[in-house]
This record gives C-alpha cells, structure tokens and sequence, in this order.
C-alpha cells in the first residue's frame, strides 16, 4: 500500500508542475501594438506611373507626382 501511495503523490505532483508549467507560468504574448503602421492610400505618378503613398508624393493641379523632377517635367504624353 505504501508503495501506491508513493507513485500517487508523484503523479499529482508531477500533473501540478505540469499544470503550472502550461497555463500560469505561459509567458505572455505581446498585444499587436498600436503604433505600427496602417496602410496608407497610395497614389499613381503622372509622370512615371509608379505608385507612392500619398504622404510622400508631391500634386500639383490634382496630379500626384512620385519626385520633384517628375513634377516638373509634368504629367507623361505617351501610350499609357
């Protein structure tokens, strides 16, 4: 009967560590963080066609443009 008894106590005991170990020892996971960047509106280049986020591009006369020498050579006059 002893013996039974041993093996029992070791059993919850190593179920307790096991417990503790999984559920209130989890290290815990980081929240999605607020300040990472959200999609930014994009805009096409008169110009070239590349696509710019809006913060970053330069428009004149309700043209988006994707640098200063693209705004001034104005918007492309070819096949597009």
């Amino acid at each position: 009967m002893g013996l039974f008894r041993l093996l029992f106590w070791v059993a919850v005991i190593f179920a307790a560590i096991w417990i503790w170990r999984r559920f209130i020892s989890q290290p815990k996971r980081p929240r999605p963080s607020e300040d990472k960047q959200t999609a930014a509106p994009m805009v096409r280049c008169a110009h070239c066609g590349v696509h710019v986020p809006q913060s970053q591009a330069l428009s004149q006369d309700q043209r988006w443009y994707c640098s200063q020498a693209h705004l001034e050579q104005g918007p492309h006059t070819g096949d597009r």
